[in-house]
């Protein structure tokens, strides 16, 4: 397939998928093969089938991860785009420890809304070792990671968030200490927009009105009263408690336009420092802010001490 030069540097996925290497690895998806009009080798990425399948070969050549799978209706994480911000979150980790990537398991990571598919914590882990805590509102979404975990024999704690509208309290312990905070936010405001969201995806794909999505998801995964910009307004005002138990707290942002109220937010919330970070995957531009309220010269210092 066209090489990603869009992807990060380290992304293992930036020269596309080596089929080849995906079914050797896992045999089932020669199934799921067909040939483009180029003659090359890809999937129907229309059919959930078919893009369970490649994603469950992906963690396996890539991250060694032997058992993969989610609950039906959950979200489908595409695998490339995921790790894309991992490695953008080590080189922002790099900026205090003079432009080296930490690595390993005293380096904390806190996955808000980790979902049932565990993606950030388990690719995560197996690029840098680092050790994650993964946190999910849903129930089935907690019980679905933890067998992935277990079932890979991975050191990963998950918790569960009983009080919908919190987001670090209840799941930051007095003990906690992390150097990074990660989270991919749902981006509408409401179910009726949810589905609207889905309707435009499946007519850019070409299937007419359908009710169902290729990478599926839950409720809480979709839409939240006041969409994105007031679920991270919230993850801004609640990581104010939280200034002294997390070097960098970040989020994906979905749309350009919600920056600059966040900027405003963020200016309120007298942050030492934040920026924007730009992500690209092929034709689509992603991002992600972060913020902290360590003064730059204290934040190696503050890197040391989470370790510990």
């Amino acid at each position: 397939m066209a090489t990603k030069t869009a992807l990060h540097p380290r992304n293992q996925h930036k020269e596309g998928y080596d089929f080849v290497r995906l079914v050797a690895h896992t045999p089932e998806l020669k199934a799921f093969t067909i040939d483009n009009p180029l003659g090359q080798t890809t999937i129907d990425f229309q059919d959930v089938s078919a893009v369970r399948m490649l994603n469950r070969a992906l963690l396996k050549a890539h991250y060694d991860i032997n058992f993969w799978d989610i609950p039906a209706d959950y979200l489908c994480p595409p695998i490339p785009g995921r790790v894309d911000y991992i490695h953008y979150l080590a080189d922002l980790l790099a900026c205090g420890n003079n432009q080296e990537i930490p690595r390993g398991r005293n380096i904390k990571a806190l996955d808000i809304g980790t979902g049932a598919s565990l993606v950030y914590p388990i690719t995560g882990q197996s690029e840098y070792g680092w050790h994650f805590t993964g946190v999910d509102i849903d129930p089935a979404a907690i019980k679905s990671a933890q067998q992935i975990s277990e079932l890979n024999k991975l050191q990963i704690d998950i918790r569960l968030q009983n009080t919908h509208e919190n987001i670090f309290r209840g799941v930051i312990e007095p003990h906690d200490s992390f150097h990074i905070t990660l989270c991919n936010p749902p981006f509408h405001a409401s179910i009726e927009q949810a589905n609207k969201g889905t309707q435009r995806k499946w007519r850019n794909l070409g299937k007419g009105q359908s009710k169902k999505l290729n990478f599926g998801g839950q409720s809480a995964e979709l839409w939240c009263p006041g969409g994105e910009i007031k679920f991270i307004a919230r993850m801004i005002e609640q990581s104010m408690e939280y200034a002294n138990q997390c070097l960098w707290f970040t989020s994906l942002v979905s749309k350009k336009d919600n920056l600059r109220p966040l900027y405003k937010i963020l200016g309120k919330a007298k942050v030492a420092d934040f920026r924007v970070v730009e992500m690209a995957q092929g034709q689509k531009t992603s991002r992600f802010i972060a913020w902290t309220y360590v003064q730059k010269s204290q934040r190696s210092l503050s890197l040391s001490r989470a370790r510990k």
